[in-house]
Order: structure tokens, then sequence, then C-alpha cells
């Protein structure tokens, strides 16, 4: 009995491991069409309300404004560039920001964020982080850093039912991505922290802040280059 059971748990991890290094690779070179957060979002929502509760247009990196890509990072990952998916620093300091008793986002990175946004739920659980962890290190091996940023940018929530950078475009500043000034793109990176709570515009004096804090780490990073192919 106990082997029959084990051979099964074999049998499973092994078929988890197969599609889902089968579905990183399938989505290297293809949009991905929604992600678990979508779908939980529209089955929240009332029947007579999901007409108007997904936002979702994928455009290719390209198309994006070089400073969205620049205010995510300043706003939510300053070493992605550099890292392997992981931001050990930022994970020591929000440790010690949460011993401390201190309001924190927590240590993730845009390489975590892409994985758990695209893969998994949102609800926080060891076995989620467990397989964001897995999930990351798949994205951060088979994919390159304009991919990641691709995806991320393609799949984050940026508002209430808006999913990615052209609807939240749209929808904040009336125009396309690849319009967006540094201040609107600053703008929207400052709501990231609760996009369904917080307004790109108009800004509370807590966003106008985030956003202020944004521009000056956009000015101090510089020009954003990707290194790989």
């Amino acid at each position: 009995m106990l082997k029959r059971v084990f051979r099964l748990l074999l049998k499973c991890m092994l078929w988890f491991f197969i599609l889902s290094i089968a579905l990183v690779i399938l989505f290297k070179w293809i949009p991905v069409p929604f992600t678990p957060l979508m779908i939980i979002r529209y089955l929240e929502t009332p029947a007579s309300q999901r007409q108007s509760t997904w936002e979702h247009d994928w455009i290719p990196l390209q198309e994006t404004s070089p400073f969205i890509q620049l205010a995510v990072i300043c706003s939510e990952d300053q070493n992605f560039m550099s890292h392997n998916g992981f931001d050990l620093k930022a994970i020591e300091k929000a440790m010690k920001d949460n011993n401390k008793g201190k309001s924190i986002r927590g240590g993730s990175t845009i390489s975590q964020q892409t994985a758990k946004n695209v893969f998994l739920w949102p609800q926080r659980s060891w076995l989620r982080k467990g397989l964001e962890a897995y999930f990351t290190c798949l994205i951060e091996l088979l994919w390159n850093k304009q991919r990641i940023m691709e995806v991320y940018l393609n799949s984050v929530e940026m508002g209430d039912g808006i999913y990615g950078i052209e609807a939240a475009s749209r929808y904040w500043f009336g125009k396309a991505a690849s319009k967006l000034t540094r201040d609107e793109a600053a703008a929207i990176a400052a709501i990231l922290p609760n996009p369904r709570h917080y307004k790109a515009v108009p800004a509370t004096q807590y966003i106008h802040h985030r956003k202020t804090w944004i521009l000056k780490q956009m000015g101090f990073y510089g020009n954003l280059k990707y290194n790989d192919n």
C-alpha cells in the first residue's frame, strides 16, 4: 500500500515538473492570456457587473514607454537587472522591518511577482511561497530579463479590474502605454502597493509622496539597459 502511494506521489511530482516546465517554455514565446488572479477577481464579482471588471490588453515590451519600465524597477525592485530572481538584501531588510513592527511590502522581486501573478494564487502560505521560489528559478533560467519585464507589465494588477500597463495607461491617462511620460509612469508605479485601493489620478498625498520618491529614484538610476538577448 505504501509503495503504491509512494509511486503515485512520484508520478504526480514528475508530471508537475514536466507540465510546469512546458508551461514556462510556452509563455516564453506567447502572450499570457489570463492569470489566476484575473479568474479569482472575476468569480468574486457579481454576474451583473462582470462585463466591466476585466480590462487586459497584451502589448510587446517595445510598445511600452521606457519610463514605465524604469518606474516599476525603481519602485519595486532596483536590483532587477543584476539579481537572479531573489534580492537577499531586500528580504533581509523586510524581515528586520517586520520584526520592528513597521508596515512593509515584503522583499519580493519583479521576477517573484511575475511567477506569482502568472502561475499561482494570491493568498500567502508556505506552499505558495515554495512554489513561487520554484517558478522564479524557472523563469530566470528560461526567460531573459526583457521577457520577465514584458510578462510582468502585461499581467500585474494596476487598478480595480485593470490588468497590464496598456489597460492601465488608457484607464488612468487615456493614452497608449507607449505615450506615457515620466511623471505618468511614476504615478502608475506608485499605486502598486495596493492598486485596488489607491488611484494614480487624482493622487492622494501618500501617492503624491510615493510618486515624488519614485521620480527621484529614476533620476538616480539613469538609463535602463538590458544586457541579455
